[in-house]
């Protein structure tokens, strides 16, 4: 038995599982950063109203992310298929690089600092990918290799690209890549959540979107290792995805030692109050002076 990719279907409208799931996981994403604005004495509808711009800039760079991948392949000669209300085909790293672009422009058009904000977003980001992964099980994709342990999926012959005929005595099972992205996106989002509320006081501005820079790209970077397709984007034979987790990585990484343990840079509560201290200490020493 296979799963049905269709939720709902009422009429001419068909509501899949994998696009219900996905913007199911951003709207708890919103819901997580509504929270930490308010709990910062910010305005929660700033939230939904940068939504609107990350959701359409991120679906644009998640459509143009699968387009550069399969230009030659499809879209050189079908220009009018890279986008439409029946596209398929999108990638994270895109899109996450267009919700940024899109949450850059809404917070320059309103005077707000994009990197406090981009904070409060990339807090929620994981629970989003986790629940929306698992589309991936409805549609039978994003699986691994044969298996024979007890929580490999069956996969329907139609939905394989290829064949393992040394692995027959695994009856057409195989590792679930999605779970296990699943598992690390809620295990991330559990971490980020608990840095931004336990450390609040000692983060800097941007630092919660660098580990989620550094969280997210180490564990797809291993994942690849157990991603069938073999159709992976690759360049010079690696796959895509692991050269963008890797450069990720290493730039997300490398901005939070600069910024802790080089430069040292001080929170801006933290500075406040070192300035403040160092005022009573002058005033005092002004006061015994007189």
């Amino acid at each position: 038995m296979t799963p049905d990719p269709i939720l709902l279907q009422i009429g001419p409208i068909t509501i899949y599982w994998y696009g219900f799931l996905i913007m199911t996981g951003v709207v708890l994403a919103a819901t997580v950063a509504g929270k930490l604005v308010a709990d910062d004495g910010e305005d929660p509808d700033h939230v939904w109203s940068a939504l609107v711009w990350c959701l359409i800039f991120g679906v644009v760079g998640a459509r143009l992310y699968h387009v550069i991948h399969k230009w030659d392949e499809i879209y050189a000669q079908n220009l009018d298929q890279i986008f439409g209300l029946h596209m398929a085909g999108f990638g994270i790293y895109g899109a996450v690089l267009g919700g940024m672009v899109g949450m850059y422009i809404y917070t320059k058009r309103n005077k707000l600092s994009f990197l406090q904000w981009g904070d409060y977003a990339f807090v929620g980001v994981p629970l989003a990918q986790a629940l929306g992964r698992w589309g991936n099980f409805f549609n039978q994709e994003l699986f691994g290799f044969p298996t024979d342990l007890p929580w490999g999926i069956y996969i329907d012959h139609a939905r394989r690209d290829f064949q393992y005929p040394q692995f027959a005595q695994y009856d057409g099972r195989f590792h679930p890549t999605f779970l296990y992205e699943s598992i690390w996106n809620l295990l991330s989002f559990g971490i980020l959540w608990f840095l931004s509320r336990r450390y609040k006081k000692r983060l800097l501005p941007g630092d919660i979107a660098c580990f989620y820079g550094v969280l997210y790209p180490l564990g797809r970077f291993f994942l690849e290792y157990q991603r069938a397709e073999p159709d992976l984007w690759r360049i010079a034979g690696i796959p895509t995805a692991q050269l963008f987790a890797l450069a990720a990585f290493v730039l997300c990484g490398g901005i939070l030692v600069y910024r802790h343990f080089i430069a040292k840079q001080k929170p801006l509560a933290e500075e406040s109050a070192e300035l403040s201290l160092a005022t009573e200490e002058s005033v005092t020493d002004e006061r015994e002076g007189a």
